[in-house]
């Protein structure tokens, strides 16, 4: 399918998908909505190239059947293959950059309230929310049928039929829990804005990346990521944005934010103190960088997954 098909099915479905393609569309990534923020299946087996990023409300599971599909999740680039189960947040922005052919999936959206109401799995809620990308490390050989089974029942918009899926699922995920995984971030590499790029630099771009995902909530400066990395400052603000598509000071307020959303989603902090413990030091500055990002003020964001 041409990415003009892709846009004229989108439009089909009333999805929005007319913004730039990654990285340089951050700060502002499109949302879509799929299913009215309900519980559902993608309509297609297919995989397909998406033209941009996009986000959306829900918890989202890839298991693919057949093939190979390579995401460029957040600043990351990452691959999963036939017979790998795979569970992320859709507000994490996200777009399917390339496939081998042919390459067949089943999608399943789930609202957060699904992921909420499993007190048992703090550590994987909390992977999930911070933007991870969540391998199940056991995959069982009747996964492939159980998924597809799933997919048509919930395509069929038998509600009785979707609340069975819905508790069936849920079990899923409790058992991928308790079986093991891993977050694929890990063992990814920065997706690089274009061509023709040194390894050294790469390699710096990548610790300096994963420095300030460990250090975001922390009163870190350019200077500290740079250091931290044993790079000029104005050296490594060159590489960073090159590479990354963003600058170092807005990886660092993305990160802050990312970590407020989960909080505002997974607690009842008050709002104030969230904003102070994912790192901004300026209330003001948290509400107008939170509302540029997310489209909404911290409260009434909070209150659509209540």
């Amino acid at each position: 399918m041409s990415d003009l098909d892709y846009r004229k099915n989108q439009a089909r479905r009333g999805l929005d998908e007319s913004v730039p393609a990654h990285p340089d569309g951050a700060p502002g990534h499109p949302m879509v909505v799929f299913g009215d923020h309900s519980f559902c299946a993608g309509a297609s087996l297919d995989v397909m190239r998406m033209p941009a990023t996009h986000m959306h409300s829900q918890v989202e599971l890839n298991f693919v059947l057949e093939g190979e599909m390579t995401y460029w999740f957040d600043g990351w680039k990452m691959t999963l293959g036939a017979g790998r189960l795979a569970i992320f947040w859709g507000m994490i922005p996200h777009q399917v950059v390339d496939k081998l052919e042919p390459t067949r999936f089943v999608c399943l959206y789930v609202p957060i309230s699904v992921l909420m109401s499993l007190p048992t799995l703090s550590r994987l809620r909390g992977a999930v929310l911070r933007g991870g990308m969540i391998e199940a490390l056991e995959i069982r050989p009747y996964d492939a049928e159980v998924f597809m089974r799933w997919r048509e029942e919930l395509l069929a918009g038998d509600a009785q039929a979707a609340e069975i899926v819905r508790d069936e699922l849920s079990a899923r995920v409790r058992r991928l829990d308790r079986e093991g995984w891993r977050d694929l971030r890990k063992l990814a590499v920065v997706a690089p804005k274009g061509g023709g790029h040194d390894e050294e630099r790469v390699l710096h771009v990548e610790k300096m990346v994963r420095f300030i995902g460990e250090h975001a909530h922390d009163d870190i400066a350019v200077a500290d990521v740079a250091k931290a990395v044993g790079l000029h400052p104005n050296y490594a603000m060159t590489v960073f944005r090159r590479e990354v598509g963003l600058t170092i000071n807005q990886s660092i307020v993305r990160h802050r934010l990312d970590t407020a959303r989960s909080m505002l989603v997974a607690t009842d902090r008050p709002v104030t103190q969230i904003a102070f413990e994912s790192g901004f030091g300026s209330l003001s500055r948290f509400y107008q960088a939170f509302e540029q990002r997310f489209k909404a003020a911290p409260g009434a964001f909070r209150q659509r997954f209540l």
